[in-house]
């Protein structure tokens, strides 16, 4: 049976108390289904409130926006992977594009945060993609093998068998542009080889990229496919219900 994957990145929105009315909704509008389970990734301030909401269900999981590397410290302003673990994450995007190209993390970093996430069994969701300029001039392979390799590429097949990857062309992030289910399955493909060719097959591939409720059967007919990363429309908690009751159905 194919196992899908939706993730909701709720990006810089939501408070503790809306996390939990979210959750409150979700779950009600939501059966769980045995072929997927759901991601949740709130701001930090919401982590705790949104991993309580979902505790006795095994099928939701909430995580992290973004960790530091280092256990602890003097670093203000970061989330540490104890730290975040401790609040209830078992998952943490890994060098989501705003990351990267807002705040200029680098492949390095990816790599660093990556080894601290697994350090303290969160999931990594490492996050790849090329930005429309790299994408017109035909750059795009190279450039998720690049993140793909700086990030994963000193991981054993046990360890990589841990990740899920996300890939999100930047230039269809929030903007209403999608790559089409053809264009994005090609490059899961790569992204496929790659992992198989380090012993890690069945790792999860999902897309993020404009995601919605009018996209999401044509985008999970593709069986490259393993789900979705999904940032606007995972914040209304009944329109996301019905997106991952439907997707892939």
């Amino acid at each position: 049976m194919r196992e899908l994957r939706f993730a909701a990145n709720w990006k810089m929105h939501i408070g503790p108390d809306e996390a939990r009315a979210y959750l409150r909704a979700f779950r009600a509008r939501y059966d769980r289904r045995e072929d997927r389970d759901v991601w949740f990734f709130p701001p930090a301030v919401s982590l705790e409130a949104a991993a309580q909401a979902v505790r006795e269900r095994l099928d939701l999981s909430v995580g992290a926006q973004d960790i530091y590397w280092e256990p602890k410290g003097a670093f203000t302003g970061a989330i540490s992977a104890p730290l975040a673990a401790q609040a209830g994450a078992k998952a943490t995007l890994i060098g989501h594009s705003e990351r990267r190209h807002v705040f200029g993390e680098s492949d390095e970093d990816t790599r660093k945060k990556t080894v601290a996430a697994l350090a303290y069994r969160l999931a990594p969701v490492l996050c790849v993609g090329e930005t429309l300029a790299e994408r017109e001039a035909g750059h795009t392979v190279a450039v998720v093998k690049r993140q793909l390799t700086a990030a994963l590429g000193s991981l054993d097949a046990a360890r990589l068998a841990q990740i899920t990857i996300a890939y999100e062309p930047v230039w269809a992030i929030g903007t209403g542009r999608n790559a089409t289910p053809r264009d994005a399955a090609s490059v899961h493909c790569e992204i496929r080889s790659w992992l198989t060719t380090r012993g890690a097959a069945r790792a999860r591939v999902l897309y993020g990229g404009s995601v919605s409720l009018k996209n999401i059967a044509e985008l999970l007919a593709e069986p490259e496919l393993d789900g979705v990363l999904v940032g606007g429309a995972s914040l209304d908690p009944e329109g996301w219900a019905e997106l991952v009751q439907i997707g892939g159905a």
